[in-house]
């Protein structure tokens, strides 16, 4: 169902009518899971400090940025967050810069798994998945971006059928996931400051 997402009737809301609707809905999940899935290896953060200092080539910099952010980033105990990033290879810089906060944030409680590109090809044929946050049974979003990678907002799907089926997929390749941490001692720690062409 996540490959047939782009498919479904949804309403299409820009950056901060999402943003604005999106808060209010996360307030009431509760004690429900919010999904995560993330797909795309690339975006922009143009507001956020750490990214802009990695796009100028300042690693060290921006690790320094990103640990500074460690004191905003925390899940409260009743708060299940579920992510899951998939990954391809080569790392685009974007993904080495990204794995550094999503190490901190399972540091503080959120539970992300990775799993390799190869894991879901059978799942696009015909297109890479969509970015997709599913807020417990409340509403799913098809999260939206530009041709830059910038938040252009986001789709509210409020088939429930839709977002059980999806849902449940989720939770499939979830469970197949590696945790994060164990993927970054691996494959992102001992790489080298990212090479980001200007």
């Amino acid at each position: 169902m996540l490959d047939r997402v782009r498919g479904v009737p949804g309403h299409r809301l820009g950056a901060a009518a999402y943003l604005d609707e999106f808060w209010p809905y996360f307030d009431r999940l509760g004690g429900g899971t919010l999904w995560k899935l993330e797909r795309a290896q690339s975006f922009q953060e143009p507001d956020v400090p750490s990214w802009v200092a990695m796009i100028g080539g300042g690693w060290e910099r921006a690790l320094a940025l990103v640990e500074e952010m460690r004191p905003t980033v925390h899940s409260d105990p009743g708060q299940d967050l579920r992510r899951l990033r998939i990954v391809d290879k080569p790392v685009t810089p974007y993904l080495q810069w990204e794995m550094q906060i999503l190490k901190i944030r399972v540091e503080a409680g959120e539970k992300i798994r990775v799993l390799p590109v190869e894991s879901v090809a059978h799942l696009e044929s015909a297109a890479e998945l969509p970015e997709v946050v599913i807020l417990g049974g409340l509403t799913m979003y098809e999260v939206l971006y530009d041709d830059a990678g910038i938040l252009a907002g986001g789709r509210r799907i409020d088939d429930q059928s839709v977002l059980d089926a999806c849902r449940a997929q989720l939770a499939e390749l979830y469970d197949k996931g590696e945790n994060l941490l164990s993927y970054f001692e691996r494959e992102i720690a001992p790489l080298p400051p990212p090479t980001v062409a200007t």
